[in-house]
């Protein structure tokens, strides 16, 4: 071959891999394009009170005895503020309020009931609640009893009389013991989710409403300053019929109470054949439940979501995973302005519905799992605390701009993607999708702020990783438990300058990211 031959041949390789190189290049996908925000932190804001942490769920009345419990309870008020406490089984069998001698006459014992909301308030929170299930010496019905490792019994009261005079003699025990000042700022619910299967009157809503009526007179006549509500649905259900039957019959009523969970089903709750994701379902019931209410003889009632969580469903993929960090921020960005207070489910995993934890991943709905270990939903709600109680304008739906009372600015950003499996079995694998970069631009900022950035994503404040590498033992060694401990604790934070008032940051999929501009 010629010289001339060998230079033609090798130009016509050159251009070919350039070609190649070109159509590659051409069908690589474009790099997703920075979300910009534009931050003004002089301009005017709307309230912004901090719902989501006003009240928190947990396990059953008697496990408020345990050590552990109200270590939990120590550990969530230091992070968060969290104000009340719900649970469970205040009247049933193992709290022993009620006792029927041989000759059928009923005494009451408070001991329990003293010890338990003792706790409660030496531990820094107040008792929202929740009146239920039926003492076992009261029922209409000792069989009915609901399928939790507990079984409390969910009958109708066999006497009504007896009943109210339950009732009654709780509070007036309570306003003894507490003084009615303190015991005016709890809030009494009534039972626990009637239209499932918590309650066997028969019809459901006819027999629930009964009940209501005369927990709530009962508790009026001891104080019409004690607050009563309900009516504690499950699927965000009954606020327009209950509203209609306690206006009709003059029955009291202070608050509106019911719940939902991100994998409930738009079939159950709002009757339609629709898919509502899991991010958005939540807040669509809050809405929906908001709206009754402003239509209702009662417009300018609380609503109060007394349990919510992305799932009911033990999913270790969910209520376990980084995941809950955008879910709730998200979460909270769309149910601003629509409810008093949401109660998260649960603020622990000390926990026996579905029987003792053996594992501490098992997706239980708690913050903090057994062995008090941080999850990174407790980390979230501990960066989230941290935003002001002025919310600012964001033209994005992955971010929330907020100031505080001294003007420092705080924001939230995240970057949202589904969990990476949906079932009861745990799926090891990271999040599809691709970090999302953020373009921050704050106006009159001081010359010399800085940014403070705390992060919740796979590699920050993640117990679950480590659980993962220790291979997810279901008894793990008190070392191994010290481990879990340190993985699981808020990253420590990072501090950014900022250049004429700009940031630019990357979150992860299911990163979570709270900055303080001072």
């Amino acid at each position: 071959m010629t010289l001339s031959a060998q230079l033609r041949n090798l130009a016509l390789g050159v251009c070919a891999a350039a070609l190649l190189l070109t159509g590659a290049a051409s069908a690589a996908p474009p790099a997703a394009a920075a979300t910009r925000l534009q931050v003004d932190a002089n301009a005017k804001g709307t309230a912004f009170p901090h719902f989501w942490e006003q009240m928190l769920g947990s396990g059953r009345a008697s496990l408020a005895l345990r050590d552990d419990y109200r270590k939990n309870l120590d550990t969530v008020h230091q992070a968060t503020g969290v104000g009340y406490i719900r649970f469970h089984g205040i009247l049933d069998h193992d709290v022993g309020l009620v006792q029927r001698d041989a000759q059928g006459k009923i005494s009451y014992n408070f001991s329990y009931i003293d010890q338990i909301y003792d706790g409660l308030l030496e531990h820094g929170f107040k008792p929202f609640v929740e009146l239920g299930f039926m003492p076992p010496e009261l029922t209409s019905d000792p069989a009915a009893l609901q399928e939790f490792w507990y079984h409390p019994n969910v009958a109708p009261p066999k006497d009504y009389a007896e009943w109210d005079a339950m009732i009654g003699a709780l509070a007036r025990h309570l306003v003894e013991r507490y003084g009615i000042d303190e015991v005016a700022s709890w809030y009494f619910e009534v039972w626990n989710e009637p239209n499932i299967g918590f309650w066997a009157g028969r019809p459901a809503q006819a027999t629930y409403f009964t009940l209501y009526d005369h927990t709530a007179r009962a508790l009026k006549a001891v104080s019409p300053r004690l607050r009563v509500g309900g009516p504690s649905t499950a699927q965000a259900a009954w606020a327009t019929d209950f509203l209609a039957h306690t206006h009709k019959n003059n029955v009291p009523v202070d608050f509106v109470s019911t719940h939902v969970y991100g994998d409930d089903t738009a079939d159950n709750v709002f009757h339609t054949s629709e898919k509502i994701p899991r991010a958005d379902m939540v807040c669509r019931s809050v809405d929906k439940v908001h709206k009754e209410i402003a239509a209702s003889p009662y417009p300018h009632l609380p609503l109060i979501f007394s349990e919510y969580n992305a799932s009911y469903a033990n999913l270790p993929n969910v209520t376990d995973t980084v995941f809950m960090g955008p879910w709730l921020a998200n979460t909270i960005r769309e149910c601003a302005g629509k409810v008093e207070a949401m109660s998260y489910w649960s603020f622990s995993d000390v926990f026996e519905e579905q029987g003792i934890v053996r594992n501490p991943f098992y997706g239980g709905f708690g913050l903090i799992a057994a062995n008090r270990i941080a999850k990174p939903a407790f980390n979230a709600f501990a960066v989230l605390h941290k935003l002001g109680d002025q919310r600012l304008a964001a033209d994005t739906d992955s971010a929330l701009v907020t100031r505080r009372a001294d003007g420092t600015v705080v924001i939230a950003l995240w970057n949202y993607a589904p969990p990476v499996g949906d079932t009861a079995s745990y799926t090891p694998g990271k999040p599809a999708g691709a970090p999302k970069r953020f373009d921050i631009a704050v106006r009159h900022l001081p010359a010399a702020a800085r940014a403070t950035v705390w992060r919740v994503d796979e590699t920050h404040g993640n117990a679950v990783a480590a659980f993962d590498r220790m291979g997810r033992p279901d008894s793990p060694s008190r070392a191994q438990i010290a481990q879990l401990r340190a993985a699981g604790a808020l990253a420590a934070p990072e501090t950014m300058d900022l250049r004429d008032g700009r940031l630019e940051l990357d979150v992860p999929p299911q990163g979570l990211v709270v900055i303080e501009l001072r």
